[in-house]
């Protein structure tokens, strides 16, 4: 029965981490580009071509 509890505080302690870690990346910005992804799926199968050296 003692298990349970040390699970559970485990538990609330990864997810206390979790939304930490959540919170810093919506301040530092990681989510503010609401552009790209809309456009990504137009351009990703275009071929990029190399430039040889002869």
């Amino acid at each position: 029965m003692n298990v349970i509890y040390i699970m559970i505080g485990v538990s609330i302690a990864i997810a206390v981490l979790f939304l930490i870690i959540f919170i810093k990346s919506v301040k530092s910005g990681q989510y503010d580009d609401m552009y790209t992804p809309s456009v990504r799926m137009l351009f990703e199968d275009e071929l990029v071509k190399e430039k040889k050296k002869n």
